[in-house]
């Protein structure tokens, strides 16, 4: 008797063709317990180290991008109570740095100069009431973005050791909003004598002081490689996960999925947490917490999309693990695919257009709007792609692309004719027209002619079945 070897006794299935990039389907002899383990520590280890990269990316997106922290100093001015503080800031300047009573007193008759006190604490509510509506104009706004995009500039040249430009502004650098300052008091109307008076120093914010140049340009040098580091040691990781254990890739595909997507949710609590922390420390008063917390929220926005992108690519990656799965439903779809995946034509102008609309088009993510991370990504994605497709391949090696369109038509026949028909007894039910009712008269009667010609109606029965057809036409 020969002997007759199971799926159960090899612990294999023979797919017919040699493991391909990515193949999830394989099923070799099972893997150690302490491979399975292994590549899942590496595994959580990859998806911990994404954790940390989200944070990097942010900080070098936000924080060391000129462009990215102009764009986000404009919509802090346009926060409507972000430019009330700012407004606040500058009157504050303006009755610190010029003797507003005197410029008032010298300007009265000398009866009137010991109004001159009232005057001038009456001039600071009309002061910030005119400076709100100056910061609000395109104008004060320009100036705004302007002072924000000089100083981010100097401080990069700066801390990227750019020569002795710190020491020519007395060892600091400097957000400089003398420009507004000036607006505001033309607006109060001071006139040209405020730009003789104010000091260099007024309206200046400082933003790095010399004694802080050291640390800043080491912390620099750390920050501007490690997003980098960590997402190439992140995939490092994962892969290596793949590689030692053959039997385990689809589960460690699904389990990376989980770790991003808990990576994200993670990363959106910690903005919570943080927000609420940085809020707190920073707000002396009650009155100064909103501002604040306008600032962090949109100072955090970029960081938000990426930990909703990372639940996204997480969803994907367990999406896509789910289909490669023996489920009955990941089945059902694949046997659906099967007859265009087959096809590397097909099913790779099939993705092109979808990374197209996805990537290209809708780039709804920050890493599909930057050229290298988006190529970076759909090479990932077709790396999926492939495994998935030659998966369906070895499980349908019959499906065929014209056979699959042909059924197709035939199914769509089938439904066409289903609608119609029901269509035509909907009508008869209620009372459609005289043509339709005739025809399904006249196809009772020829059925029931066919029953009594076969023999199973009698004469007397198909009289009376005759004439119930009949009377059931008769209005």
């Amino acid at each position: 008797m020969g002997m007759r070897t199971s799926l159960s006794d090899t612990g294999a299935r023979h797919c017919g063709e040699p493991a391909g990039v990515g193949e999830l389907c394989r099923m070799p002899e099972p893997q150690p317990i302490r491979h399975r383990r292994l590549a899942l520590t590496l595994v959580v280890l990859g998806s911990v180290v994404a954790f940390v990269a989200m944070f990097s990316v942010w900080v070098n997106r936000q924080i060391l991008n000129t462009d990215n922290w102009t764009a986000t100093s404009s919509r802090l001015l346009e926060n409507k109570v972000i430019r009330d503080r700012v407004a606040g800031f500058l009157v504050d300047e303006l009755y610190a740095n010029v003797d507003v009573a005197g410029e008032i007193r010298t300007a009265l008759p000398p009866r009137a100069q010991p109004l001159a006190g009232p005057a001038a604490g009456a001039l600071r509510t009309f002061a910030e009431r005119a400076t709100k509506e100056v910061l609000a104009r395109p104008r004060a706004q320009l100036a705004w973005e302007g002072a924000n995009r000089n100083a981010h500039a100097l401080l990069i040249r700066v801390l990227d050791g750019g020569g002795s430009v710190i020491s020519t502004n007395d060892g600091v650098v400097v957000l400089d909003l003398k420009a507004l300052l000036e607006e505001t008091q033309a607006r109060v109307g001071l006139g040209g004598r405020l730009r003789e008076r104010l000091p260099g120093s007024a309206a200046e914010i400082v933003i790095l002081r010399s004694d802080q140049l050291g640390l800043a340009q080491d912390v620099l040098k750390i920050l501007r490689p490690l997003p980098i580091v960590l997402v190439s040691l992140s995939l490092l990781l994962f892969a290596i996960a793949l590689i030692i254990s053959p039997g385990w890739r689809r589960k460690a595909v699904r389990a990376y999925g989980i770790g991003f997507i808990a990576a994200g949710a993670l990363a959106l609590a910690g903005i919570a947490v943080l927000g609420d922390t940085v809020v707190g420390s920073l707000a002396r008063t009650e009155a100064s917490e909103p501002a604040i917390e306008a600032t962090w929220t949109i100072a955090t926005t970029l960081l938000h999309e990426i930990a909703v992108s990372t639940i996204g690519y997480g969803v994907l990656m367990w999406l896509g693990a789910l289909l490669a799965g023996p489920t009955r439903v990941a089945t059902a779809i694949r046997r659906l695919l099967a007859p265009y995946l087959r096809e590397p034509g097909f099913a790779y102008g099939g993705l092109l257009v979808l990374l197209g609309i996805g990537i290209l088009w809708w780039a709804p993510t920050p890493a599909t709007r930057n050229p290298v991370t988006a190529i970076l990504l759909a090479i990932l994605i077709a790396i999926g792609f492939e495994g998935l497709r030659r998966l369906t391949a070895r499980e349908f090696p019959d499906a065929d692309r014209k056979v699959a369109e042909q059924h197709g038509r035939e199914r769509l026949a089938r439904a066409t004719a289903s609608v119609k028909q029901w269509a035509a007894g909907a009508m008869t039910r209620n009372g459609g027209s005289g043509d339709a009712a005739h025809d399904d008269r006249f196809q009772q009667l020829e059925q029931l002619g066919r029953l009594h010609d076969a023999g199973t109606l009698d004469d007397d029965e198909f009289r009376a079945e005759k004439q119930r057809i009949l009377s059931a036409a008769t209005p």
